[in-house]
């Protein structure tokens, strides 16, 4: 079982909550479309599993000028 990053150490790398927020779940889903078996054998939370690569600086995010 995977450890849950805290919320607090990932915050530094975005601008919100929201943010961060968006990019786990926008990975989770990519996760999901490319791995949905083998997560599912494996008994893996895409969500979970995003948040770790999220915390481990492997999720590079950019933010679009407005």
């Amino acid at each position: 079982m995977m450890n849950s990053p805290r919320l607090d150490e990932m915050m530094d790398q975005f601008d919100s909550k929201y943010t961060l927020v968006i990019v786990a779940a926008k990975r989770a889903r990519q996760l999901t479309e490319e791995n949905a078996q083998e997560l599912h054998e494996k008994h893996i939370n895409p969500v979970s599993l995003s948040l770790s690569e999220i915390a481990a600086q492997k999720i590079a995010y950019r933010k679009d000028n407005e």
